[in-house]
């Protein structure tokens, strides 16, 4: 078994969408990047990738490709998820903390959890979404910016062309 960690942080401005895990949420302010900006995914691609040892989200999606340009984050998903079927890993949990002050995503959960479970081929029920507020401190607190984090736990099934541990 091996864990990863990742971590994604996004620009929050008027006039863009906000994505979280392929839904777009109601709100004042969306975020701002190369692809969708859809930070709660990104982190998730992060720990995946980094679980097994795979570099990061930049390595393999660089935001200067004009490939990539408001690419949904879903796609980079499923792609992530074919690096690690490739080794030979599977996703046993994954857990997400979202950094924001608004809005509430409570409603959304249980979508985006079955958004990032289908392009996982996981059950929903292995993903849990929190999200918490930054009490009004930092560029978070005055509505600037959003946050996740995600860890992950995967496990190599097979023996993969990498050599076993």
């Amino acid at each position: 078994m091996r864990v990863g960690s990742g971590l994604d942080i996004h620009r929050l401005v008027e006039g863009e969408k906000l994505i979280l895990a392929g839904l777009e949420i109601p709100a004042e302010k969306g975020a701002v990047g190369h692809s969708d900006a859809d930070v709660l995914s990104h982190a998730v691609i992060d720990a995946l990738l980094g679980a097994v040892g795979a570099g990061d989200i930049g390595e393999h999606f660089p935001s200067g490709e004009e490939e990539y340009r408001d690419i949904s984050s879903l796609i980079l998903l499923e792609r992530t998820a074919e690096i690690l079927a490739g080794q030979g890993f599977e996703v046993i949990n994954i857990d997400i903390t979202l950094v924001l002050e608004s809005p509430r995503i409570n409603q959304h959960k249980e979508t985006m959890k079955g958004n990032l479970a289908g392009k996982l081929s996981i059950n929903k029920n292995r993903i849990n979404i929190k999200a918490t507020t930054s009490e009004d401190l930092g560029f978070i607190g005055r509505k600037a910016g959003i946050m996740a984090q995600a860890q992950v736990l995967v496990e190599q099934l097979e023996e993969s062309s990498r050599g076993g541990d």
